[in-house]
């Protein structure tokens, strides 16, 4: 079964919104005309509530960027963003949702961070991605999505240990920073993430 998952192409992360990509939203068309040549198509959410440990104004006195170690993992602080049932958080109205069998859900736990589609930072609790992917019996998947550097990494690398066949398509994928899309891509690369 020919399988697309599309990553966290939610408002936030497009232009205008808190945690905008820039020309985030160009990817949406591209991925609009992949759809159709997919038996199976997958989309993860950011699911954050208000009190998420990641946003920094959750945290007195510091600000987006700065970088914490919390329960002994190092936590950028962001943003608020892609907070659960708000604006933020749907996928934008271009594209083609009809056409998406299974939304996974990450990010929900307010004390831990999740940039992949399959576990929280920490690697100790799976989102249903992994467990859904055995159900159907699908061995191959190609990402798209936002960014490059962070969920469109971290998912595809967890994929492969998953012992996954994974593509990404960059041409339908956006990163925040030119050099840490560049680093991403390579580090990928190192880990048999196949990138067309």
């Amino acid at each position: 079964m020919k399988t697309l998952l599309i990553i966290d192409l939610q408002n936030d992360f497009l232009p205008g919104g808190s945690l905008e990509v820039r020309d985030g939203d160009k990817i949406v068309n591209p991925i609009n005309e992949l759809m159709e040549s997919y038996d199976h198509i997958i989309a993860t959410k950011d699911w954050h509530p208000k009190n998420h440990i990641s946003f920094a104004s959750n945290h007195q006195g510091l600000e987006v960027g700065q970088i914490l170690e919390i329960n002994g993992l190092s936590q950028i602080l962001w943003p608020d963003h892609c907070i659960q049932n708000t604006f933020g958080s749907e996928f934008p109205k271009e594209l083609n949702q009809k056409k998406i069998d299974k939304i996974i859900y990450k990010g929900s736990d307010k004390d831990i961070d999740s940039y992949s589609g399959f576990y929280d930072n920490s690697k100790n609790a799976p989102t249903e991605l992994r467990d859904y992917l055995k159900s159907k019996g699908i061995q191959k998947i190609d990402c798209v999505g936002l960014t490059t550097e962070y969920c469109v990494k971290f998912t595809a690398i967890d994929s492969i240990r998953e012992g996954i066949d994974t593509r990404v398509i960059l041409k339908c994928t956006k990163g925040i920073n030119k050099n840490d899309t560049r680093d991403a891509v390579e580090e990928m690369r190192n880990n048999k993430v196949i990138m067309i």
